[in-house]
């Protein structure tokens, strides 16, 4: 399923963005989890009185799987948040030279540096089997953080083949 883009059909493009789109499709569920284990924790807090620490942490950690994983589906289906201060006002030439500029120059470092830290910080947590501070919480908090070097892994590959779009787009004039 190839996206419909204003940039030129790139197969290696298309490769990446099919499988993160695949990616985001299964991960997509995560919202429709959440919900129930909103209205779950709701019931039970205030229909029972008694609600669930697990079932509170598990709240954050599938708004967070959902965010972390949507940041890359938004990157390759260009309906992420831009700032429309300056993009507005180009022509369709700017635009595209606007967007690489700012994929080059301030997401790409931004991405790099995030993943890059983000190891030790997984890694640290996964060695000393890192757990909810709560006394009932969820057990091995090193696969919630997890998700971040892996989120900005497939974000950094999402935007490197937002840029060979662009990159291509510009080529052809």
């Amino acid at each position: 399923m190839a996206l419909e883009t204003k940039e030129p059909s790139n197969r290696f493009c298309d490769t990446i963005d099919n499988f993160i789109m695949g990616i985001g499709h299964v991960v997509m569920w995560c919202n429709g989890i959440l919900i129930l284990v909103i209205i779950l924790q709701v019931v039970l807090r205030y229909g029972f009185g008694h609600g669930m620490v697990k079932l509170e942490e598990l709240q954050w950690h599938l708004y967070g799987i959902g965010i972390m994983f949507g940041a890359s589906y938004a990157q390759i289906t260009d309906t992420h948040i831009r700032v429309d201060i300056i993009h507005s006002r180009l022509s369709p030439l700017w635009k595209k030279r606007w967007d690489l500029f700012g994929i080059i120059v301030l997401l790409l470092p931004f991405l790099i540096v995030i993943f890059h830290q983000s190891l030790d910080f997984v890694y640290e947590s996964f060695r000393v089997n890192e757990s909810s501070d709560a006394p009932l919480g969820l057990p091995f908090r090193w696969a919630i953080k997890g998700v971040v070097p892996v989120s900005f892994g497939l974000l950094i590959i999402a935007t490197v083949s937002r840029a060979v779009r662009i990159f291509a787009a510009l080529r052809k004039g």
